[in-house]
């Protein structure tokens, strides 16, 4: 298994690792790695490869199918040979507008308090489905209360539960559409305020900002119709 130091820093934008493999596809694959995979509507993330003699850009990171992480080069050139020690450098600008567009989803699902269906996260537009029949008639006072959430300044966690102990509490997962992340005994827990001022709670692999006021202004999109029963909202990122 490659050692998720994404997961246990998020802020993390350089650092170095070993090759441990090349996959069939021509992936990289290392034994640390500070890219996040494409899951849970969060795109892979993307930047280079620096090593003793040559380095390649990386398109994207994906999950294999062993549970590994593997990073795509983004163009032909010759990869890192396997036992090699390089330097990864994330394509930080991006990853950090990721950061603030998954959070300010979570802090969505807590103004629109519905069953989410679907959802994709972008770097300045993003989206969640909600199993919501009648499109919102107070847009603008949902706008309000998100960037009211956001100036809140509240701070944004990380905690663990066991899978038995997530089964005992359904009511946690608020996605339809994706199972929360399992297969390790536990699940990650990402938690938006504390104590009485704790706004969200809810499963999550992704990625995120320390406190909602990293977050930034929002404005809320356009509302679509996507079936008797389906709404999409869209954010934005504005600045």
């Amino acid at each position: 298994m490659t050692d998720m130091l994404y997961r246990d820093d998020p802020y993390l934008a350089e650092a170095g690792a070993r090759v441990m493999a090349h996959t069939p596809e021509g992936g990289v694959v290392l034994d640390r790695t500070i890219f996040y995979p494409t899951g849970g509507g969060q795109p892979g993330d993307s930047g280079r490869l620096e090593w003793d003699g040559g380095g390649v850009s990386v398109a994207t990171s994906v999950r294999t199918d062993e549970g590994r992480i593997a990073l795509v080069p983004g163009e032909p050139l010759a990869l890192p040979p396997v036992g090699a020690e390089l330097w990864q450098v994330l394509d930080w600008q991006r990853r950090h507008r990721f950061m603030r567009m998954h959070t300010a989803l979570h802090l969505l699902s807590v103004v629109i308090p519905l069953p989410v269906t679907g959802g994709q996260v972008g770097e300045v537009r993003s989206r969640l489905d909600f199993d919501m029949p009648e499109a919102p008639q107070d847009r603008e006072t949902l706008e309000t209360y998100l960037n009211m959430l956001v100036d809140r300044d509240l701070a944004v966690t990380e905690g663990w539960i066991t899978d038995a102990e997530l089964d005992a509490d359904p009511g946690l997962v608020k996605t339809m559409s994706a199972a929360p992340p399992r297969g390790a005994g536990r699940v990650r827990l990402i938690a938006i305020g504390a104590g009485e001022d704790r706004v969200d709670l809810q499963p999550c692999g992704g990625t995120h900002v320390a406190r909602t006021g990293e977050i930034g202004t929002l404005r809320l999109g356009k509302i679509e119709k996507k079936g008797r029963q389906n709404r999409r909202v869209y954010l934005h990122l504005d600045g």
